[in-house]
C-alpha cells in the first residue's frame, strides 16, 4: 500500500465528544475525507476519541458505522443491555468484542502507516489524573480500542476499564472537562479547528440538587471522582470560553452544529442516522470558510478525486 500523506501540518483538528451526538460530528470526519484534506495531528476525547481513531484509519465507512446502532450495534446499547447487566452501553461488546468479531472493521493498516500525531485522554478514577495517549502507546489495534474505550467510558453507563492497573474514565472529567483543545495547546499548536458537538452559546449548568445526589451516588467511595463530577460544568464554560476567544483572536475555528437533534444517549437508529446526514449536509456547506481558514481562499486546497464528492450524499462500501 501507499503511505497516507498528511497536507495540513500548521494546524489541530479536535473532536469534542458527547456520546451519539458524534452520529453527526462524525460526518466531518468524512467530509475531511471525501475532499482529501489530511490533518497531521488530531485529538480527542470520549466520543471524540473515536472520531481521532477512525479519521486517522481513512475509513469512511468506519467513521459513520461507529456511530449506528443499526447493525452490530444493534441490543448492544439502551435498555436492553441494561437489564443484562452489561450497563446502558455493552463495551465490552462494543469496543473489543467488534475488533474480535469482525463486526465493525477497523483497518490498522491503514491507521498504524498514517504518519500524523494523535492525542486522547482519559481520567484516573483513583488518583483524578488526567492520563493521555499517543500513536506510540497503541501499539496494536486491540490496544488501540481499549484506549479508545477508556477514554470514551462514561461513569454509571459503562462498565469501567482497567488499563495497566489502573481504572480509567471518561477524559471529559479530567484537564478540560470535556473541551480537548487543551492537549494540541500543550503539544505546541496556536492554530485550531474545533468540531463542537454543542450549538453555538450552549453553557453547563451548575448541578441542581438531584443531579448532585445522583453524581455522589455514581462515584460511590471513590472523592476524586466525585469531585470532577460535581465540578465539570464550571470547568467545562471556563474551557469554552478559552475556545470563543481564540475564535474571536483568528486563531481557532470552531464549527457548531446549526442544530443538534441527538442526546448523548440516543440509540435509535433512525435518529442516529438522520443526524449523520444532517452533519453531513452542514459540513459540505462549511467547506469555504474551512478552505479559507486552512489554505487562504474558500476554494483553495486539496479537491476531492471524484466530482461528486462533496455534494451531500456518499457511496460506502
Amino acid at each position: 500500500m501507499t503511505a497516507p500523506e498528511s497536507n495540513v501540518f500548521d494546524c489541530a483538528l479536535i473532536f469534542e465528544g458527547g456520546g451519539y451526538r458524534a452520529a453527526y460530528t462524525c460526518a466531518f470526519a468524512n467530509v475531511l475525507l471525501e475532499q482529501g484534506i489530511y490533518f497531521d495531528y488530531v485529538c480527542g476525547l470520549s466520543a471524540g476519541a473515536s472520531n481521532t481513531v477512525n479519521y486517522l484509519s481513512r475509513d469512511r465507512k468506519r467513521v459513520r458505522d461507529a456511530f449506528m446502532t443499526d447493525g452490530p450495534a444493534r441490543g448492544l446499547v439502551g435498555l436492553r443491555s441494561l437489564l443484562r447487566g452489561r450497563g446502558y452501553f455493552d463495551a465490552d461488546a462494543l469496543y473489543e468484542g467488534a475488533l474480535r468479531e469482525g463486526t465493525l472493521v477497523f483497518d490498522w493498516e491503514t491507521f498504524a502507516a498514517n504518519p500524523a500525531r494523535l492525542r486522547i485522554q482519559a481520567f484516573e478514577r483513583d488518583t483524578g489524573r488526567t492520563v493521555r495517549f499517543g500513536r506510540e502507546d497503541m501499539t496494536s489495534d486491540m490496544r488501540m480500542i481499549d484506549l479508545v474505550r477508556a477514554s470514551s467510558t462514561l461513569p454509571g453507563m459503562m462498565k469501567p476499564l482497567e488499563v495497566d492497573g489502573r481504572v480509567l474514565l471518561d477524559g471529559g472529567l479530567g484537564t478540560g472537562a470535556g473541551i480537548p483543545l487543551c492537549m494540541a495547546e500543550d503539544d505546541g499548536f496556536d492554530r485550531f479547528v474545533f468540531v463542537a458537538t454543542r450549538p453555538r452559546g450552549y453553557r453547563k449548568k451548575e448541578p441542581g440538587t438531584r443531579d448532585a445526589q445522583m453524581f455522589k451516588a455514581v462515584a460511590k467511595d471513590h472523592p476524586y471522582l466525585r469531585n470532577a463530577l460535581l465540578t465539570r460544568w464550571e470547568r467545562y464554560n471556563t474551557a469554552l470560553d478559552h475556545v470563543e476567544e481564540l475564535a474571536e483572536a483568528g486563531k481557532a475555528l470552531v464549527i457548531y452544529p446549526d442544530e443538534m437533534p441527538v442526546e448523548n444517549s440516543t440509540v435509535d437508529p433512525h435518529k442516529l442516522a438522520a443526524a449523520y446526514d444532517a452533519g453531513h449536509e452542514q459540513y459540505v456547506r462549511e467547506l469555504p470558510r474551512l478552505r479559507e481558514f486552512l489554505f487562504g481562499a474558500p476554494d483553495a486546497g486539496p479537491q476531492p478525486a471524484d466530482p461528486d464528492q462533496g455534494t451531500g450524499y456518499i457511496t460506502l462500501g
